[in-house]
């Protein structure tokens, strides 16, 4: 099953410094069919605008993944850590027993993000947080695990979930495959840029695609694309 869920139907609100888009249940959108997809729970299209962003605030118990799609976010929390994560990079915070962190765009223009939170397999644990640059040229026509709790992704940022976050780029008539573990897992997909075929089904930059019950699925670029994908546990 590949079920396309486009991007004019994603929830949503626009406060201003913040234009938040939602795939799943978030903040004040609730749809009872779109509370998550297996063990990922949010997907947030986030545009912020700039010399704005998050103020201090808590987590825990959530494995929570920024993809930076354009411009740069600078976080900062309790622990310490500070860190600026511009366009193509990623950071990873595992909330653990709880933390406190800001995220705000420093930058002279807009950011866009997408923010990425898996339920972790299991509760507490010290919290951590952490970045890693990954150059889209490394990505082109294959796709790289980002952030991983998964045996082997040695390269990617960890995560305490079953579950891995990666990325491709895709040159226009280009295809890349992807292979489950197990039929029973889910996949998330979404185009952060281009148009992309997955299957019969055609995705316009910023939709999304839910995939269950797939041994193996094959995403061929209609343009220049980039793409990330959440493979999780049920």
């Amino acid at each position: 099953m590949i079920l396309r869920r486009p991007y004019d139907s994603l929830g949503g609100a626009n406060h201003g410094w913040l234009d938040a888009k939602h795939h799943f249940s978030f903040a004040g959108y609730h749809d009872p069919e779109r509370m998550g997809w297996g063990a990922l729970r949010v997907w947030n299209d986030d545009t912020i605008a700039s010399n704005t962003g998050f103020p201090p605030h808590s987590h825990a118990d959530m494995e929570i993944i920024t993809y930076v799609r354009e411009g740069a976010i600078t976080h900062q929390d309790n622990l310490g850590n500070r860190g600026r994560t511009e366009a193509g990079d990623v950071q990873v915070m595992s909330a653990g027993s709880g933390i406190q962190h800001a995220e705000y765009n420093l930058e002279s223009g807009t950011t866009r993000i997408f923010q990425i939170w898996i339920i972790p397999d299991r509760r507490g644990g010290a919290p951590t947080w952490g970045a890693k640059p990954f150059p889209k040229t490394d990505r082109s026509g294959q796709f790289v695990a980002l952030a991983s709790g998964i045996e082997g992704d040695t390269d990617a940022l960890p995560i305490r979930t079953d579950a891995r976050v990666l990325g491709a780029t895709l040159k226009a008539g280009e295809s890349v495959e992807y292979t489950f573990a197990d039929v029973k897992r889910h996949g998330y997909l979404v185009p952060a840029h281009g148009r992309v075929q997955v299957g019969d089904v055609v995705l316009e930059a910023r939709d999304g695609a839910a995939i269950r019950g797939e041994s193996t699925i094959r995403i061929t670029a209609l343009e220049d694309s980039e793409l990330v994908f959440v493979d999780s546990a049920p």
